[in-house]
């Protein structure tokens, strides 16, 4: 059912808007759907995220008491088309599907100790929720000084998200064989065209084990500043809007101003600037 705050009443408020009846209704009946499968969608994620053994008859109670009307075969529909219904052994699965074709690379990075920019970059992807549907942002930090050096945002989770990342970060910084490039284990990251482009230029490459976030500590450290610093504060209108917003983010607050304490509450930027002998991160505070 459609709602006006206050006491105006619908033909009032088409009158002051300079639209018809008709219009507005036609309005309302294409959108209105669409956001409450976005939002319902996104409820479904939250919960499956912060409970991961639940199947989808826990998740539609938890919805239900959360005030939603929604059947437990809806439920399991999303998050059937959401690749949620098997989160069990792999609680961080809402962008990423290990379940693939191509091959697989160790973990290069564990007890690696880390003395330099471009020595170990990490990547990973999240997804940001707009009125109507979900895009999805792909990051690549450098692990010394936390910074950004690539970011992609698109409407898709294909390989080309990724690439188009990996791009900009080779575009901002020159590099010598050898950085090791670490990532979970998804398809984005494992596709012929992402390895190749990898191998092209040097890099070593590194994945998480399958089920294993923690293994990749710093780009999740890293998102979850993102969506509570800017992403849950902003409703983006669309795609151009959340790429302006996004993008002044990563580029002028959290690596420009943004204080870290694991690098003695400098920014990144103000980190990678520092003379060599001095640049080193708070062994305390690994991420």
């Amino acid at each position: 059912m459609m709602q006006l705050e206050g006491t105006l009443d619908v033909v009032t408020a088409c009158e002051l808007a300079g639209v018809s009846r008709a219009g507005l209704y036609r309005q309302y009946a294409e959108h209105e759907p669409r956001q409450e499968e976005t939002a319902l969608r996104d409820a479904i994620q939250r919960i499956a995220v912060e409970n991961r053994f639940y199947g989808y008859r826990r998740v539609a109670a938890e919805l239900r008491q959360q005030g939603w009307v929604v059947n437990h075969k809806r439920v399991q529909r999303l998050m059937r088309d959401d690749n949620l219904l098997c989160i069990r052994k792999r609680p961080f699965v809402l962008t990423t599907d290990s379940r693939h074709p191509y091959g697989v690379f160790p973990n290069l990075t564990k007890d690696l100790p880390l003395t330099a920019i471009n020595q170990l970059w990490v990547s990973d992807i999240t997804y940001i929720r707009l009125r109507e549907q979900f895009i999805y942002l792909a990051v690549v930090l450098d692990a010394f000084s936390r910074k950004v050096v690539g970011w992609a945002l698109e409407k898709t989770l294909e390989a080309g998200l990724v690439v188009t990342a990996l791009d900009r970060a080779l575009a901002d910084r020159a590099i010598a064989p050898g950085v090791i490039h670490h990532s979970d284990q998804g398809v984005q990251y494992a596709s012929k065209e992402y390895v190749e482009k990898l191998l092209a230029h040097g890099f070593r490459i590194s994945m998480s084990r399958r089920g294993s976030p923690w293994e990749n500590a710093r780009a999740e450290a890293f998102m979850k500043t993102l969506k509570s610093e800017e992403v849950h504060l902003r409703p983006y209108k669309d795609l151009d809007d959340a790429r302006t917003s996004v993008g002044h983010f990563l580029e002028h607050v959290y690596n420009s101003r943004r204080l870290h304490s694991a690098l003695g509450y400098m920014s990144p930027v103000a980190f990678e600037n520092q003379p060599p002998a001095t640049a080193a991160p708070n062994p305390e505070r690994p991420l």
